[in-house]
């Protein structure tokens, strides 16, 4: 689920990036090219500052092109970022396997620490006071 939820999360950043993209070209205006000097500042600055506050401040300045820009550049390295989560959970699921497999190890290693042996318990034994179904009534 956690990996469908990020795809759709990636999903979601693509639609966005499609926006931006159609604002600048219905306006227009100019989209940066990836080896821009614009672009590669955006990129290094952008790495370098992770509050948002910093670009709320910073875009009361730009022009309509450049922060739709700034905001392209931000989507691709969250895109990258992503990807990467992605490809680590893919890793991790066939490593060791998803919530099932987790519930199963946790119980195994509930039951060897706390000498279960068996359907009953700790003794092999019947609770005391076992739950006795319902009896339909006639």
């Amino acid at each position: 689920m956690e990996l469908k939820l990020t795809n759709v999360n990636r999903a979601s950043l693509h639609e966005l990036l499609l926006d931006y993209e159609d604002y600048l070209r219905v306006r227009g205006l100019e989209q940066w090219k990836y080896d821009d000097p614009r672009c590669i500042q955006t990129r290094a600055f952008c790495k370098a500052h992770l509050d948002s506050a910093v670009y709320r401040e910073k875009i009361k300045v730009r022009s309509d092109e450049t922060i739709a820009n700034i905001a392209i550049t931000l989507i691709h390295q969250c895109d990258v970022l992503i990807r990467g989560l992605i490809e680590w959970k893919k890793r991790d699921f066939k490593e060791r396997g998803g919530i099932k497999e987790e519930m199963y190890r946790a119980r195994r290693e509930w039951q060897q620490r706390n000498g279960y042996n068996g359907r009953y318990g700790t003794n092999g034994q019947p609770p005391n006071n076992p739950i006795k179904p319902n009896s339909p009534k006639e």
